[in-house]
C-alpha cells in the first residue's frame, strides 16, 4: 500500500520541492509514496477569498480562520493522522517519525501569519508538532522536514536496511563519527581500530563513541538514555536508604 501525504497550504507550488530529489524523489517515482499539495484558499469565499482575519482580543498580525481550514480538512480527511506544524507543538523525534511512517500516511496542515484558530485544532483533535525552538515564516518548510524524515523510513527507500538502525536517535543516542579514504588527511589519521578488520572491536569503539558524543553534546538525550538503560533499584523493607 502506498504511503500517502496530503499537504494543506497556501503555497502548493512548494511541494514536492526537495522531496522530488534523491531518495525521496526516486521513491516517489517508484510509487512507494505519494504527495498531494492542496491550496487552502480554494475553500475560502468572497471576492478576495480571505483565509485570515484579525485576532480577537487585539494584537499584531492575522489568524487563519477555522471555517476555511475546516472546509479544507473535510475535503481530504480519512483514516490518516492529521498534523499541524507549529512552534508550540510536541518535538519531532525519531519515535514520532517512525510511528507516522508505519501508518497509512499523514495529512499536514501548514500554518501562516500569526497562527491558526485554536478551535479547529481542538475540533479535529490535531497533533501539533514542532521541528525546533525557533519560528519560521510558515509551516511548509517544517512539513518538508517531517515528510522527508518519514519517507526515508518506508520499506525499500534506503539502500541498506541497517542504515535506519545505526543512525542518530535510533537507540536514543547520537550516531558515532564516520571516516573514509584517504586514511590520512591533513595530518589527521583515521582511528586505528577502524582499519583493524576486527568487527567486534569496531562495534565496541562505535558504541563508546556514540555514548561519549551524546553525553557531550546532548545531555538531555544522555539523561533519557541512562534512565532507559540503567536498572532500577527496588527498595525493600529494611534496605539502606
Amino acid at each position: 500500500m502506498t504511503w500517502r501525504a496530503t499537504v494543506l497550504t497556501l503555497f502548493p507550488e512548494m511541494f514536492p520541492g526537495p522531496l522530488g530529489q534523491s531518495l525521496a524523489g526516486r521513491a516517489l517515482e517508484q510509487g512507494s509514496w505519494s504527495i498531494e499539495a492542496r491550496n487552502i484558499r480554494d475553500h475560502a469565499s468572497g471576492k478576495h477569498r480571505n483565509v485570515d482575519d484579525a485576532p480577537f482580543g487585539g494584537g499584531a498580525g492575522m489568524v487563519m480562520r477555522a471555517d476555511v481550514l475546516e472546509a479544507a480538512i473535510a475535503d481530504c480527511a480519512d483514516d490518516r493522522p492529521l498534523v499541524v506544524m507549529t512552534p508550540r507543538g510536541r518535538p519531532l523525534t525519531q519515535a514520532v517519525v517512525a510511528g507516522l511512517a508505519d501508518g497509512p500516511g499523514v495529512i499536514v496542515l501548514c500554518g501562516r501569519f500569526e497562527g491558526i484558530d485554536q478551535r479547529v485544532i481542538e475540533y479535529r483533535g490535531m497533533t501539533e508538532i514542532s521541528i525546533g525552538d525557533y519560528v519560521l515564516s510558515g509551516g511548509e518548510t517544517a512539513a518538508l522536514v517531517l515528510l522527508d524524515a518519514c519517507v526515508r523510513l518506508l520499506p525499500g527507500v534506503m539502500g541498506a536496511a541497517e542504515s535506519g538502525v545505526e543512525e542518530s536517535f535510533a537507540h536514543g543516542l547520537l550516531e558515532y563519527p564516520h571516516y573514509t579514504r584517504p586514511a590520512d588527511w591533513c595530518g589527521r589519521a583515521v582511528p586505528d581500530v577502524l582499519l583493524s578488520g576486527n568487527h567486534e572491536a569496531i562495534a565496541t569503539w562505535r558504541a563508546r563513541a556514540a555514548r561519549e558524543i551524546t553525553q557531550e553534546r546532548r545531555p538531555d538525550l544522555w539523561a533519557a538514555y541512562l534512565a532507559q538503560t540503567q536498572p532500577t533499584t527496588i527498595k525493600t523493607k529494611g534496605s539502606a536508604s
